[in-house]
């Protein structure tokens, strides 16, 4: 009897593999409400890079797909897995290989959880930068293939400015050394940065080398202001940016995200206005720009009060954290993300009313006001999409295109946006990102199906 990829892979991987009915059905779903119509074929848990380059070359040798996955927290849908596929996680594979102080620099596999990271880096006044609202269940790894934003991007950066270096098995199982642990380093083409935000269709990530920043020292300064609509708390996000103020977070809900989250934390948040912008500043300037984005909203008609206890700034983060459990507790939700220069918040909150108008229906929004990424949300009954709001979301990404913004500023393309990749890149961009995958992954075995 010909022996299948099953066979293969308990042979090589032993207990690692598992084709039980309730791991494979996990493997279906993320967190961005979408479920694939099947379960895979198998779950592999690599607990070492040999287990990852001995799943790819088997996955090749057989021509069998692979669908890498970290924590399943995404929100593109780009790790969920179907029928025929193999799904390899990277999850147990999280230790912390090594922290250098002297270096500003950590050294891990890709399993680790976000959070659990930095509880380690703090007892040595270390901090690894990125900052998703999912951070206490996402893992490193993930982040780094989805290149993950978060509340503090506008002054910490993304993901991608944060990794110095990656080890990645591609399809047929070679393992590739990237990037290095100078600060500088500027040989060959920047595989490492392609890499990130790849979305597991290039290579599989089993080590990362990150970059660390100093604990911030130095004041908290937040402030909470209520506004009487979503423009005039946009209009005084971006006349904060304008004036050369640098927050450590800035973010701003609308009336309809307000009235979920209040209901999900039994809190009457909308009670004062109907939108909110939380302004946050860290380190030695925090005062003085504090003080100045304080007048700013007062002139743009807010209604703000300035605490200086880190703890309560942190309870307030937390509450516009809440926003993806508060709408999920409604319905299924579609969380889309797009991105606009600062300067067009108030014109693509606009956009966004005019959408909800013309189709009678909610869209609660929320946004990273600091880099001007809003998270449009859509919430329905049901596990699939209804073209109504495809159609509503296709509005979403037109107007965000035509104001010089992009389809997603964090979140990754996965499945969701696939159909308008085209559009946001052109036809020769689109076709070149294509060959460069195929040079990765000649079989087109890793990811099938996401991204493009």
């Amino acid at each position: 009897m010909t022996p299948s990829v099953l066979d293969a892979l308990r042979q090589a991987l032993g207990d690692a593999v598992s084709t039980g009915a309730d791991d494979l059905d996990r493997m279906r779903a993320d967190k961005s409400g979408h479920v694939s119509d099947s379960g895979p074929l198998a779950l592999v848990t690599a607990r070492s890079i040999q287990d990852v380059q001995q799943t790819l070359r088997i996955a090749t040798r057989f021509g069998t797909p692979v669908v890498p996955r970290g924590a399943g927290t995404g929100l593109a849908g780009g790790a969920i897995a179907g029928d025929g596929e193999i799904v390899l996680s990277t999850l147990a594979m999280n230790r912390i290989l090594e922290i250098s102080p002297a270096d500003q620099l950590a050294v891990v596999e890709p399993g680790i959880i976000n959070a659990d990271l930095n509880a380690v880096l703090a007892e040595q006044g270390l901090w690894f930068a990125p900052d998703p609202a999912s951070k206490a269940i996402s893992s490193v790894g993930g982040n780094i293939a989805t290149n993950a934003g978060g509340l503090l991007c506008a002054k910490y950066g993304v993901t991608r400015e944060a990794v110095l270096g990656l080890k990645v098995v591609l399809a047929g199982g070679d393992l590739l050394t990237l990037g290095h642990r100078s600060v500088k380093g500027v040989t060959g083409l920047d595989l490492t940065a392609l890499m990130i935000g790849s979305e597991g269709t290039l290579g599989v990530i089993v080590e990362a080398t990150l970059r660390l920043r100093p604990a911030v020292a130095g004041p908290v300064r937040t402030i909470g202001a209520y506004f009487p609509d979503v423009r005039a708390a946009a209009a005084a996000s971006a006349a904060i940016t304008a004036a050369h103020l640098t927050p450590a977070a800035m973010e701003l809900m609308d009336a309809a995200s307000l009235r979920a989250i209040g209901a999900y934390l039994n809190l009457d948040l909308a009670q004062r206005g109907q939108s909110y912008l939380l302004v946050q500043f860290d380190g030695g300037g925090s005062d003085g720009e504090a003080d100045a984005a304080l007048n700013l909203i007062h002139a743009a008609g807010g209604d703000a009060e300035l605490t200086s206890d880190p703890v309560e700034g942190e309870r307030l983060l937390a509450i516009r954290r809440a926003c993806h459990p508060a709408l999920t507790a409604i319905g299924t939700t579609l969380i889309e993300d797009v991105a606009v220069p600062r300067s067009a918040l108030p014109d693509m909150f606009d956009a966004i009313r005019g959408i909800e108008q013309r189709r009678d229906i909610s869209i609660p929004t929320v946004a990273h006001a600091g880099d001007g990424n809003l998270h449009p949300n859509f919430v329905f009954d049901g596990p699939s999409v209804p073209e109504a709001i495809w159609d509503a979301a296709d509005e979403v990404f037109t107007a965000a295109l035509a104001l010089g913004g992009t389809l997603t500023g964090e979140h990754g393309v996965g499945i969701l946006k696939r159909r308008w990749l085209r559009r946001e890149l052109g036809d020769a961009q689109f076709d070149l990102q294509r060959r460069i995958r195929s040079a990765f992954d000649p079989q087109g075995i890793l990811n099938p199906g996401k991204v493009f």
